[in-house]
């Protein structure tokens, strides 16, 4: 099969449609098994103080997602491209480091939908794996693939928005101190690992990227387009902060209550308790779209640094993409999960955000790669802070994983 994902002329008018797809295939791409059980973890741990958490890494992870995609647009090259005009090679590296990272992660993101049709079904977890591998597959099978993908992630991404939305009424949180804690936290000491920790799984890895490579699928590039590519960023963060709140909400409602809680999955016996077992057959519909998704992003985004240094990639770039979906289901089914395999990978992953990060930020001064353009000083400056805490966490965090991995 080759690559039959036409691509439009260049700087074509803005269409909505793509704009929207591409803000929820960014979001979407966050929004995976991981996401859901990371906010229900850090619900759990940090109860209201976790307001503070989300506001605070929602504000970084925009001001790194504006200066990641308009370099982009502007440019009209995707990430591992810019790379490799400011620094030949570079693009290379980071293109290995994001398809490793992203094959790891996609080995969970299939699990994650087995585990979910496993709660709406009852049917065995590997046989749910496969299912939503197939699944994933059918989407790259079409022959306009960006646009089924478009329809998939907003049509997955308004059903978890308002499952979990149904659930949040039902749980009746406490609004008045989350308000409250959003700007006062009572333990800062706490919250400051898990501002890192969300900063990367909003925008760490390859998700960044995920939205701003789909516009350049779709011709949307250049200056002239700017102001509707900052409304698809713009959104693609709301719809991640929007289903993050949700959950965070729907969570503390039940914790509220003095009800303890299921450590071994907090997010299925939060829904449980909340909306009985309705509750929990929402909590696996919201998984399954939460993994299949992911799977869908993870695939496209992964394969498309890859795409412009081989040419084989270029040429068959849908069947590379089926492929990465078929080897991360083999794997889950024969492998599992191999934990060693995520911890290293995760450790290398960490840095990859400062990485590209720091590499879109140079480059937004480079008249060769965005021509005429000027980047926003406050936005530059503001992306260096957050290049520098990234950084930080990213190799703290590289350094545990290292040695637990050892």
């Amino acid at each position: 099969m080759t690559n039959t994902t036409t691509q439009e002329p260049k700087h074509p008018k803005a269409n909505w449609s793509i704009l929207l797809g591409a803000a929820f295939l960014m979001a979407t791409s966050a929004i995976g098994p991981g996401f859901m059980t990371q906010t229900a973890k850090f619900t759990n741990d940090l109860q209201a103080n976790f307001a503070f958490v989300i506001l605070v890494s929602i504000i970084m992870s925009y001001i790194a997602q504006m200066n990641v995609w308009r370099v982009i647009a502007v440019s009209g090259l995707r990430g591992q491209d810019v790379a490799n005009k400011l620094l030949p090679g570079l693009g290379y590296f980071i293109a290995f480091l994001v398809a490793l990272g992203g094959f790891a992660f996609n080995i969970g993101n299939v699990g994650g939908a087995g585990l979910g049709l496993n709660v709406i079904f009852g049917i065995d977890t590997k046989l749910g794996a496969v299912i939503a591998a197939v699944l994933g597959i059918i989407i790259f099978t079409f022959k306009s693939a960006g646009k089924a993908m478009d329809k998939l992630t907003q049509i997955l991404g308004a059903t978890m928005i308002l499952l979990i939305g149904y659930v949040c009424i039902t749980t009746a949180p406490p609004m008045g101190e989350v308000a409250v804690r959003s700007v006062s936290p009572t333990d800062m000491g706490k919250t400051v690992p898990a501002i890192l920790t969300l900063l990367g799984g909003t925008v760490g890895g390859y998700i960044i990227f995920s939205g701003g490579h789909r516009l350049i699928d779709a011709g949307i590039t250049g200056e002239e387009n700017l102001p509707e590519v900052t409304r698809s960023a713009t959104l693609g963060i709301v719809v991640a902060l929007v289903v993050r709140i949700l959950l965070f909400l729907a969570v503390l409602g039940v914790i509220a209550t003095g009800v303890a809680l299921d450590p071994k999955n907090i997010a299925a016996s939060a829904f449980h308790i909340a909306s009985g077992e309705v509750g929990y057959k929402i909590f696996g519909i919201v998984y399954t779209a939460a993994a299949l998704t992911s799977i869908v992003g993870c695939a496209f985004t992964s394969v498309s640094f890859l795409r412009t240094l081989f040419g084989v990639v270029n040429k068959n770039t849908n069947l590379f993409t089926i492929g990465f979906i078929v080897i991360s289901t083999i794997v889950y089914i024969f492998v599992g999960q191999p934990q060693k395999l995520l911890v290293l990978v995760g450790a290398l992953n960490g840095l990859i955000l400062p990485i590209t990060l720091a590499v879109m930020l140079i480059a937004s001064r480079n008249s060769k790669i965005v021509g005429p353009y000027k980047h926003p000083p406050v936005l530059f400056y503001l992306g260096w802070v957050v290049t520098i805490v990234s950084a930080y966490i990213g190799v703290t965090t590289m350094v545990k994983n290292l040695s637990s991995f050892l």
